[in-house]
């Protein structure tokens, strides 16, 4: 389970913001984010099972990150990697070749999924539920994804966070880079515990520690507005005990 969160045009000097924390088994191998292909260059973390990405950045400023969506059943292994067709469509291009290389696929090729692509200018959020998948516009505002539906109030991580997200200022903080990373900082480390009866354990939380799974990694990727570029930080464990550091991206 992962939160991702979504600040589309809120602000002049940060159009677009992406501050996510990803959990996953310790024991699965992941190469940190960096520059992972060419033409366009993709600047992502890895996952080293399957080769595909959860989060990343392209050179046409598009970020795409993925989240796998809960199912009673568990994941069917036959299926295709989620992650390789994150990459695939950061390796697409621009927004509008995501959405084209989207509308090419078979849903039921695998495991269902939340996928966000994301410009200063345009959003989408595509979900697969493993038969069809539909792809939601995004407004202007904050947007919360976790492995249900987005901006879904059933779900208590998203009930309990959209306001912790919401309470950050992206407007009061146009050129004040730490201030915004610090603030963010300080909501992706949130330990409260909001309990979900539908779920076997407490993993409802932002920030979470326990025996063999845990938030293994959070980044921050923004689009500059002054500087008419992305940047990207990311947090080498759980942002409550890593420190963040920029990701080099070309120029």
């Amino acid at each position: 389970m992962c939160t991702l969160a979504i600040y589309f045009r809120c602000s002049n000097g940060f159009p677009l913001v992406v501050a996510a924390n990803r959990d996953e088994f310790y024991a699965r191998p992941t190469a940190e984010p960096r520059v992972i292909a060419a033409d366009p260059w993709v600047a992502a973390g890895q996952d080293l099972n399957a080769g595909g990405t959860w989060l990343g950045v392209n050179e046409h400023c598009m970020v795409a990150g993925l989240l796998n969506r809960r199912t009673p059943q568990g994941p069917d292994p036959s299926r295709r990697s989620r992650g390789l067709l994150c990459l695939e469509v950061l390796q697409s291009g621009r927004i509008a070749d995501a959405r084209a290389r989207l509308r090419e696929e078979d849903p039921a090729a695998y495991n269902p999924f939340n996928l966000l692509v994301a410009t200063s200018e345009e959003a989408f959020v595509a979900t697969n539920d493993g038969i069809a998948l539909a792809v939601t516009p995004l407004t202007p505002g904050v947007h919360v994804l976790t492995n249900l539906n987005l901006n879904d109030p059933t779900c208590p991580r998203i009930a309990g966070s959209h306001q912790l997200f919401e309470a950050v200022s992206l407007s009061a903080a146009d050129g004040d880079l730490a201030h915004l990373l610090a603030a963010l900082r300080r909501v992706l480390s949130d330990h409260r515990v909001s309990l979900d009866p539908r779920l076997p354990s407490r993993h409802d939380t932002l920030c979470i520690h326990s025996p063999g799974y845990g938030t293994r990694s959070s980044s921050i990727i923004l689009y500059a507005g002054h500087e008419r570029r992305m940047r990207y930080w990311h947090a080498y464990g759980p942002p409550c005990i890593s420190d963040y550091q920029e990701v080099p991206l070309p120029s």
